[in-house]
């Protein structure tokens, strides 16, 4: 009997892993543009995972690096170009920097979002956003809030102590204590950070652990049975 009900529990943690586009699906089309984010929704994503900051317009942009140099063919800091300079850039294939309202928009609800706020300052206008897609019928429980810039969590959560919020890491740390001082829910760690033993803990204070960025197979499966509750991918059909 105990064999049984081992097996059941291993099936319905498999089932209940949260499947995470990072940067949309990555690792088919140009990270963080509308093509990324529908080829994720196409693929069944639970949710998708992209990154925000502030141009020298005010608005709210999709883009992970401060300087566009890396995914765009034109140069310079984000902070530095406004919206109309930007939209020009060619993000790949065509595409080009999204704003947040764009990436709302496109997905429509049809799976989560993780938006990661990078820079700082940016708090205040992604929840005024936000907040503007609760009204239109959006759920609070459709946004997770994360970053590694622990001072932008907090101030985020000045706005708005509803949404999740997730405390991302890089290096060993005392994961559990930090979120619980950041009253987070989720901790973001890379997959060499993660062991058996933390995820039970993190558990036990009611604290979900999300991995990234996981792409082989191999390791997907390792994490799968330690009991993770999420994987970001840039082939989120991997973690099927």
């Amino acid at each position: 009997m105990k064999k049984i009900i081992f097996i059941i529990t291993m099936v319905v943690n498999m089932h209940g892993l949260i499947k995470i586009g990072h940067r949309g699906a990555c690792g088919y089309e140009p990270e963080n543009t509308l093509k990324s984010f529908s080829k994720a929704i196409e693929l069944k994503v639970d949710m998708i995972e992209f990154d925000v900051m502030q141009c020298a317009s005010g608005e709210i942009v999709v883009i992970h690096d401060d300087k566009v140099d890396r995914t765009t063919n034109g140069y310079g800091l984000v902070s530095n170009l406004t919206l109309q300079a930007l939209k020009k850039l060619d993000a790949g294939n065509g595409e080009n920097i999204p704003t947040l309202y764009e990436v709302l928009d496109l997905v429509n609800k049809r799976c989560k979002v993780n938006i990661e706020l990078k820079g700082l300052g940016v708090a205040q206008k992604v929840n005024l956003i936000i907040e503007g897609y609760i009204k239109k019928g959006w759920s609070y429980d459709d946004f997770l809030v994360s970053s590694f810039e622990f001072n932008e969590i907090r101030e985020f959560k000045k706005y708005n102590n509803i949404i999740k919020t997730e405390l991302l890491f890089w290096e060993p740390a005392d994961y559990i204590k930090i979120a619980q001082e950041y009253n987070c829910n989720f901790i973001g760690l890379d997959k060499s950070l993660v062991n058996k033993k933390l995820i039970k803990e993190a558990h036990e204070q009611n604290i979900k652990v999300l991995v990234y960025t996981v792409n082989d197979f191999k390791d997907i499966e390792f994490l799968k049975n330690l009991g993770v509750d999420g994987i970001f991918s840039n082939y989120p059909d991997r973690l099927l």
